[in-house]
């Protein structure tokens, strides 16, 4: 007993310790780096080279469970509440009504294609409908691939909330199919859902209120905090599920609370939370991987790739644009939002469900849907950087490579204290002046410790001690960074640089350009606000006459704070644009246009029906040839008589283009008088 306790302790730490290094040739070869760990547990399985056997589907999901978990939580931590504003609407849209989109969508393709009972075809469905949290975090954050944020922001919260809704819809389903259906499935799953989603969000908001009371009044050793924040987490999951709730929501709506807090020991917890994740990451991708077995997917590689190309080009594409047209996405960001649907561990987990459970298709779906998760991440894993940069949404990074660490004050939530290596290129290394809220209290240069009224001016390889609210730590990021890729690209951000407050009529004294008369006393900023749409980025670029004004620089909240000059404007690139995607706004423009050019049509027919008619009596048609003139589209009979008296009162005012009668001049009222009187008499 004790040699095999020994044996499995072994092999896991190996295991382990061979993911961590395949990392390295993962981010040589660009591949996704949770997909060297699914093939360290395949390749360690039976069908492997380690010929480990593993058949205990439980295990792997009670591990895969506590994985996610912490997961979530550090998910929700991570998650800014400047993140969540950004994203709020269409993300939850997405974690919501995408999912049970895709899921309808995949459940119908699954019908077709492995031919199982249609209830048994949603459940696929709702197995792979949730993106994989740590397969986006991994690839935006680690990947260095800088977007706008709101579609940062969109990715990041979609990606940790839609994992509760594909397990409550998994969990619903399994129960149904064993049970055998019911009455009414949608109402059952409707009251299924406000229980577990409802409670999920209550337990999640006391859990995360009742953490961060209890590690702001219990005075604890400071290595214990992490623990204890770590176990209280689980302990929330694990309490939320038995009470009938969505533990995983529970988590991330936790951590979401606890890390926009006030916490005390928080850089302490993250630090920390860091480790914890990486490891649920590395164990459950292996654990899942050591279930597997290949040797079985002979039968479903082909409707397994199939399913994955349509949940790829159609489910997940469909989905986020119906979620996402009423929030003016442009189209090029609504594809790219759409492109990053990778699906990870979470579909592997949750396709052990239906197996644990005894539902006698289980072992179909959890091939099935492992050859799914592996097809998405070799098509969607490799080639997001190349998508990103094919759509032309990657923005200028707001700053460069920053080498800094956070220490925590103890006793004190407010200040911490933020150790940077000053960057040989740096704005304080160069002589930019260190704002008074952060001068340093201690500089380490060359080994000595020197106070900085007697250490003269910041060196680039200084170490600098500052103490700051953590809410100005981005702030300093900026001055002790790097210059980013392409800072000073005259091409990029212009010939010359002014504050945002500066006004554009005394830009144009200065540079011979004309301004509008209505702009004379705008600032620069305020017109790029007015002209541009959205949050303003690094780099937008609007003409201004003769020159080019560009956002150069601007603070978390998109204000501009610095705007770029382009005396000659360059000549643009066709911006690529595909032809699908459109937003409500664009949708709208296209029903306008379809109707003005409907309405165009009609008055063209109804006047060249007019025009016809004149000719007919000026060539002495009769009045009964008159009534059996041709129909008029959309126009009664009565119209149409109406229309050939209008003709014959006055053939000379007809308009053709815009079908409106031209008044006769005053002078010919009398002359009409005189003959209706004439006609009286007689």
């Amino acid at each position: 007993m004790i040699e095999s306790m020994n044996l499995v302790i072994l092999i896991a730490s190996i295991l382990v310790v061979v993911a961590v290094f395949t990392s390295l040739v993962s981010f040589r070869v660009g591949a996704p780096l949770l997909l060297v760990f699914l093939f360290v547990g395949l390749a360690a399985g039976e069908d492997g080279i380690g010929g480990i056997m593993f058949d205990n589907a439980p295990l792997a999901y009670f591990i895969g469970s506590i994985a996610l978990a912490l997961i979530l939580f550090d998910s929700g931590f991570e998650t800014q509440l400047r993140t969540l504003k950004i994203a709020a609407g269409p993300s939850l849209v997405l974690a919501t009504f995408g999912v049970l989109i895709t899921t309808g969508v995949i459940g119908g393709v699954t019908w077709l294609v492995l031919d199982v009972p249609w209830l048994v075809a949603l459940l696929f469905g709702a197995i792979v409908s949730s993106t994989d949290a740590a397969a986006v975090f991994f690839l935006l954050r680690v990947g260095g691939i800088n977007l706008r944020d709101r579609t940062r922001s969109t990715l990041e919260v979609e990606s940790g909330s839609n994992d509760p809704m594909a397990v409550f819809l998994t969990i619903s389903l399994v129960e149904l199919i064993i049970l055998g259906g019911g009455e009414n499935i949608a109402l059952e799953l409707l009251q299924r859902f406000i229980l577990q989603i409802g409670l999920g969000a209550i337990f999640g908001l006391a859990g995360g209120y009742a953490l961060v009371w209890m590690i702001n009044r219990v005075k604890l050793e400071p290595g214990l905090v992490p623990i204890i924040t770590m176990a209280l987490a689980l302990s929330l999951f694990g309490a939320t599920s038995i009470l009938g709730g969505s533990g995983f929501l529970a988590v991330y709506v936790a951590g979401l609370y606890a890390g926009n807090s006030n916490m005390k020991m928080s850089v302490g917890v993250r630090r920390f939370q860091h480790v914890t994740t990486w490891l649920a990451q590395i164990a459950m991708f292996v654990t899942l991987g050591l279930l597997a077995t290949p040797s079985e997917f002979g039968t479903v590689v082909l409707p397994g790739v199939i399913l994955a190309l349509v949940l790829v080009f159609v489910a997940r594409p469909v989905a986020v644009w119906l979620c996402l047209m009423f929030f003016n996405f442009s189209r090029n960001d609504t594809a790219f939002i759409s492109w990053v649907g990778l699906r990870g561990a979470v579909s592997i987990l949750l396709a052990i469900v239906p197996m644990v459970e005894g539902v006698p298709e289980g072992q179909l779906l959890f091939n099935t849907a492992f050859i799914v998760v592996i097809t998405s991440l070799l098509l969607q894993g490799w080639t997001i950087r190349r998508m990103a940069h094919w759509l032309g949404i990657i923005v200028p990074a707001r700053h460069g490579p920053v080498d800094r660490i956070d220490l925590e004050l103890p006793g004190n939530a407010n200040q911490e204290i933020v150790v940077y290596r000053v960057h040989e290129a740096s704005a304080v290394a160069t002589g930019h002046r260190i704002p008074r809220w952060a001068r340093p209290s201690l500089i380490l240069r060359d080994g000595a410790s020197l106070r900085p009224h007697s250490a003269g001016p910041v060196q680039g390889g200084d170490q600098v001690y500052i103490i700051t609210p953590p809410k100005h730590v981005d702030l300093l990021d900026q001055l002790f960074a790097g210059p980013a890729e392409g800072a000073n690209d005259v091409e990029l951000f212009g010939d010359f640089s002014f504050p945002a407050d500066t006004r554009i009529a005394d830009i144009g004294r200065l540079y011979g350009f004309a301004v509008d008369a209505d702009d004379t006393e705008l600032t620069v900023a305020e017109i790029l606000e007015r002209d541009l749409p959205g949050d303003l980025e690094l780099g937008d670029r609007m003409p201004y006459g003769t020159v080019e004004l560009i956002v150069r620089r601007t603070d978390d909240e998109h204000d501009v704070l610095e705007v770029g000059l382009a005396v000659e404007q360059q000549k643009a690139k066709p911006k690529r644009r595909i032809p699908i995607f459109q937003s409500r706004s664009e949708l709208l423009a296209i029903w306008k246009d379809w109707q003005k050019r409907k309405r165009a049509e009609k008055n063209a027919a109804l006047s060249d029906q007019t025009s016809s008619t004149a000719k007919q009596i000026e060539h002495g048609t009769d009045e009964a040839d008159l009534t059996e003139a041709p129909d008029v589209p959309g126009a009664s009979d009565d119209t149409v008589d109406d229309v050939a008296d209008d003709a014959v009162n006055d053939t000379s005012g007809d308009n053709p283009e815009d079908g409106v009668e031209t008044p006769e001049p005053e002078e010919d009222s009398g002359k009409k008088a005189g003959k209706a009187g004439r006609s009286k008499k007689s």
